[in-house]
């Protein structure tokens, strides 16, 4: 049969009973003839845990002992997943990062993944031996354990999958697949069958919470089908009961548009009266890359004489004060007048790879915001992506009116 990776979240293992109830879903696919490795996060909460350990010890730890003590919480975590396991005649054993081994550059609390050298866990899978593997972390060059920071146990469950060359990569979570929009909001959102990974990266880095960046990133790049699935439901007679994130090439017809996301973690700079000249731009986001401020959107409009310019864009809301603080430090070389700094903003975007083929999309969406009286602060645009800036409390209207607009709502 197939050869899989299956990947458990904090919720999904967060107590006794949700092991308990992994390892039923592990046996099934057990059953069914697969081979199975299992990736699994720290229990709900431990981390956090673990993190204030180190804090309350230290405010500047050795990063490599911050790496021992936090990746402890998926060594639990591994190791009573595969007694649960052998507990109902599943043969399990635990395997670390360091164990595999999971090689990592000595980047600690943020590793990036160099390579697997997973020979002898595939020996031991193929013998019907279900491998489960602490998520997050791996074994620096130096011999360090490593932590993969955010999101590292499902880029761990990703790269993984590549290494072991597994048909699927299976991303249990709280929720049952990615929808079309935030459920919570659009009564009407709909859960998608299949999404490409371009669409789901650009929905991943807009603030969609079902995958982080990095792993769908690594599943694009090794081209690792994933499917997200809820721990919590049971399928109901479906082989395929979540979405799964997949090349474009596997979508027989795209849809014009797959998907509203939005982002509340946003803040407008506006810049008044910046002198028009050459080099301006750079005046202003040279220090902010200098100070590790990222910036997103930006739109600049000239005065009517030509002589000055005012430059609006947008930061994280993080970042809001430390940009303002910068910026007035440099107001004598930029010679602006004003600036204004608002973080009653949120960032909507449509997204779909069939936004390629069609002309018209944009225009769609600005229609259907002014229909509602929604005022357009900044646009921005990709290839599969429109991006606009509106005040936050029309963010509720502003999901439902597009993901009508688009034909996105159930039938």
């Amino acid at each position: 049969m197939a050869r899989l990776v299956l990947k458990f979240g904090g919720t999904s293992v967060g107590t006794i009973d949700r092991i308990k109830n992994v390892a039923r879903k592990v046996k099934q696919e057990v059953d069914a003839g697969h081979e199975v490795a299992v990736v699994v996060s720290a229990m709900s909460g431990v981390t956090n845990q673990l993190v204030d350990y180190v804090k309350q010890v230290s405010r500047l730890a050795d990063e490599r002992e911050y790496d021992a003590v936090v990746a402890s919480g998926e060594q639990v975590t591994s190791g009573l997943l595969a007694i649960a396991l052998q507990e109902i005649g599943i043969p399990a054993r635990s395997w670390q990062g360091w164990q595999i081994p999971l090689i990592t550059d000595d980047v600690h609390g943020k590793a990036r993944i160099e390579r697997i050298e997973s020979g002898d866990l595939v020996a031991r899978m193929s013998t019907g031996e279900v491998a489960v593997v602490a998520g997050f972390q791996g074994v620096s060059k130096d011999g360090r354990i490593a932590t993969l920071g955010r999101g590292g146990s499902d880029t761990s469950a990703v790269a993984l999958a590549a290494a072991v060359q597994a048909e699927r990569c299976d991303i249990y979570t709280d929720v049952d697949g990615v929808y079309t929009t935030d459920p919570r909001i659009v009564t009407k959102a709909r859960k998608l069958g299949r999404i490409t990974y371009e669409e789901m990266l650009e929905m991943a880095s807009l603030g969609a919470k079902v995958l982080q960046t990095r792993s769908v990133e690594m599943a694009m790049k090794h081209r690792v089908r994933v499917q997200v699935l809820s721990t919590f439901e049971e399928a109901a007679g479906s082989a395929l009961p979540g979405t799964l994130v997949v090349d474009e090439d596997e979508i027989v017809e795209q849809e014009l548009v797959s998907g509203i996301a939005y982002s509340r973690d946003e803040a407008k700079v506006t810049l008044v009266g910046v002198e028009d000249r050459p080099g301006v731009a750079a005046a202003i986001f040279g220090p902010l890359t200098d100070a590790a401020i990222n910036v997103d959107m930006i739109v600049q409009n000239v005065s009517e004489d030509g002589t000055t310019t005012d430059m609006t864009f947008t930061v994280t809301k993080a970042d809001l004060d430390r940009t303002v603080q910068v910026l007035e430090g440099a107001r004598d070389d930029l010679k602006f007048r004003r600036l204004i700094a608002d973080s009653n903003v949120v960032k909507v975007s449509v997204i779909g790879v069939g936004m390629r083929s069609h002309a018209g999309v944009a225009q769609r969406m600005f229609k259907a915001l002014a229909d509602r009286g929604i005022n357009i602060q900044v646009i921005s645009t990709s290839e599969i992506k429109v991006s606009v800036l509106i005040a936050e409390e029309y963010t509720e209207l502003a999901l439902r009116a597009l993901h009508t607009a688009y034909g996105l709502d159930q039938a």
